[in-house]
């Protein structure tokens, strides 16, 4: 299903046909950084609405569609790393200091986005970066539907 330039996936982790293609021109070693993020995300919060970008190259997890309201957290692929932001990480606890001080604001100035590069599977599996999306997932986005 597409809403505006995003294909909407409410089904879960085995409807990543859309995920895959944003994929495709990565290297296997990005391709499987990328995979093992997303299989974090939906550990994290099962019922994950994911939105890819095809235009953007991007990915974007939340609880609905709506990337500022909804989304906690988003991916995108590059040459030797993925990068994992997270649009309140200005606002999350970050007691390893996984993400950088400072970062992109929205227009509006509400917005304290933060991301990371991932260059290693360690990365994924740390159990901060776990922490830090669990707290994402409780900040600032509804419940999931059905909760």
């Amino acid at each position: 299903m597409a809403d505006a330039a995003g294909i909407i996936n409410r089904y879960g982790p085995k409807d990543d046909g859309a995920f895959r293609e944003i994929l495709s021109g990565a290297t296997p070693e990005v391709q499987e950084l990328a995979q093992a993020v997303r299989r974090l995300v939906y550990d994290v919060l099962p019922q994950t609405v994911e939105v890819v970008w095809p235009k953007q190259g991007s990915v974007g997890w939340g609880t609905g569609p709506k990337k500022f309201t909804e989304q906690f957290a988003y991916l995108m692929p590059f040459k030797q790393h993925v990068t994992l932001g997270f649009y309140y990480g200005g606002e999350l606890p970050d007691p390893t200091g996984l993400l950088p001080t400072a970062g992109g604001r929205q227009a509006s100035g509400r917005l304290a986005m933060r991301s990371m590069k991932i260059t290693t599977l360690e990365q994924v599996r740390q159990p901060a970066l776990r922490a830090l999306l669990q707290a994402a997932v409780q900040h600032k986005v509804p419940e999931p539907a059905g909760e």
